[in-house]
């Protein structure tokens, strides 16, 4: 049962994701992923091709998956199909609220606007936040060891390289206006309190 709900949350995560990224580029520019430059082009195809490719593979194929299978207790599985449930609401919340800022890209836009409403009021990048919930819950729901290994590398990625080069070019196009927002929320989760460096993961 858990392959069917495994996939019927996978596909309505991107069929949320579809429509806001395709309304962002019929009503405004597009930036193509080449001028972000090779390093991530390579990073976000393998990321891609292993989490996806592993979550569809032991959905419809669980047999080619079964050396990455660990015992997880159902009621944990249901919880990470709750989880993966709420990420579906959630990624249509945080895409509402860019609007036609939404990128491909860690790149900004000629007419980007700085968003601090919405999710972003507490998080700076909540929809890579939604993304890491996705595949936690997807892999707790597999019982993938992999999945969960693989979520756990993107997260030191997005961490290590992703953000900040995001954040450089915000900086770079908003200022001290960004370097305000910034000192008052968290990168994926909240901040405890304003000025903590708590929870500015």
């Amino acid at each position: 049962m858990f392959r069917w709900l495994i996939l019927a949350v996978l596909l309505s995560a991107l069929m949320v994701s579809g429509y806001h990224r395709a309304r962002a580029r019929l009503g405004g520019e597009t930036i193509a992923r080449r001028r972000e430059g090779p390093l991530f082009l390579i990073l976000r195809g393998v990321m891609a091709l292993v989490l996806f490719g592993a979550i569809v593979t032991h959905a419809l194929r669980p047999e080619w998956m079964a050396w990455a299978s660990f015992h997880v207790p159902e009621p944990i599985r249901w919880v990470g199909l709750v989880l993966g449930v709420l990420t579906i609401p959630a990624v249509h919340w945080v895409l509402r609220a860019l609007g036609r800022n939404v990128s491909e890209t860690v790149l900004t836009k000629e007419h980007h606007q700085l968003v601090t409403g919405g999710p972003y009021r507490w998080v700076r990048h909540p929809l890579y936040t939604s993304g890491l919930a996705l595949f936690f819950a997807l892999g707790l729901m597999a019982g993938s060891w992999f999945v969960l290994l693989a979520t756990l590398i993107a997260f030191g990625l997005l961490r290590v390289l992703v953000i900040p080069r995001e954040e450089q070019a915000l900086l770079a196009k908003f200022g001290g206006g960004y370097w305000n927002y910034m000192q008052r929320t968290g990168r994926l989760v909240p901040r405890v309190r304003a000025g903590s460096t708590s929870g500015a993961v």
